[in-house]
């Protein structure tokens, strides 16, 4: 059976939250929106792909227990992250484009392909969250710290149930099909959907959020150079080519190369037939947290600064 946790966190926003809830490190701030966008609809997505496999999951009780536990957290992450959206787009109403295009786009997957599809979708881009989280995690102070706490505490939050149900894509995936490597086949159309979602998402940021409100460029971040360029500004040159640059750091400007390289490397590996998500090397800081929602510690304020109020704005970019 699952042993998945189901946490109901009381999660506020309002028009009060800034775009740049990070504002030392505008690229992040732009990462943890646009995951915000993609969060809700993906959680969709996910509601419909279950619909369509429901029949094969109930026929094993452990399964039916699995999609519903993991359908659950997904739920509550949907809902908290609606929250944060809403809030966004009071600011800026037209950011409401990235909702639309984003559900037009799941609805168009859903349609197209069947429910083994949409499994193995989940269960590669599922994959990818642990090494990736880990940095995150690991990093935690570096990148969060200085945020507001209302975005910086959600997004931890996430992550840290992301590595929580780390296989249950792949448990539901490996119910309808057996063959790791009909997966493997859709590696390509999976992140080829995920990147073309990001451009959308990216273009309608910085067509509707003024530059000085975000404080860098969203298509130059959510796109394939994001970790060419995070290597760019590293080893001999890298901080001349940096202040040739304009100097501004990079996402993940404060992990160290060795951390980032080896990112890299298991993301790499979470995309290979025998990848087993269960063996992956887990951040600290998820148990860490665990135990303070135990312990009943106030977890929407768990990281970041208190935030400063900060008036509404419904501008255009420049």
């Amino acid at each position: 059976m699952t042993d998945l946790v189901v946490r109901k966190i009381g999660w506020e926003f309002d028009a009060t939250v800034p775009f740049l809830w990070q504002p030392d490190n505008p690229d992040f701030s732009i990462f943890g929106n646009a995951f915000t966008f993609i969060a809700v609809p993906f959680e969709k997505y996910i509601i419909d792909a279950v619909r369509k496999a429901q029949r094969e999951f109930d026929m094993d009780p452990d399964i039916a227990a699995e999609a519903q536990a993991f359908l659950r957290q997904e739920a509550q992450h949907a809902a908290a992250h609606r929250k944060h959206m809403l809030a966004l787009i009071e600011r800026y109403p037209a950011l409401e484009k990235c909702y639309d295009d984003a559900v037009a786009s799941y609805d168009r997957l859903i349609e197209q392909y069947p429910a083994e599809y949409h499994w193995a979708y989940i269960a590669n881009l599922e994959a990818t969250f642990t090494p990736l989280f880990k940095v995150v995690l690991d990093n935690r102070d570096a990148l969060f710290g200085s945020g507001d706490q209302r975005v910086a505490s959600l997004l931890m939050w996430h992550f840290v149930e992301e590595i929580e149900h780390r296989s249950s894509g792949l448990t539901l995936y490996r119910h309808l099909r057996a063959d790791p490597w009909y997966r493997v086949k859709h590696v390509k159309s999976t992140f080829t959907h995920v990147g073309d979602l990001s451009t959308m998402i990216a273009k309608t940021f910085d067509d509707v959020v003024p530059f000085a409100e975000r404080g860098a460029s969203a298509e130059e971040l959510l796109s394939i150079r994001l970790l060419v360029g995070e290597f760019k500004y590293r080893g001999p040159g890298g901080a001349r080519r940096r202040a040739r640059d304009g100097g501004l750091p990079t996402l993940f400007n404060a992990v160290p190369t060795r951390e980032l390289a080896a990112m890299v490397w298991r993301l790499v590996l979470s995309q290979t037939p025998h990848h087993d998500p269960t063996e992956q090397p887990l951040p600290p800081s998820a148990d860490h947290w665990m135990r303070e929602y135990d312990r009943g510690t106030d977890m929407t304020t768990y990281f970041g600064r208190p935030p400063a109020d900060a008036p509404p704005s419904g501008g255009s970019a420049n």
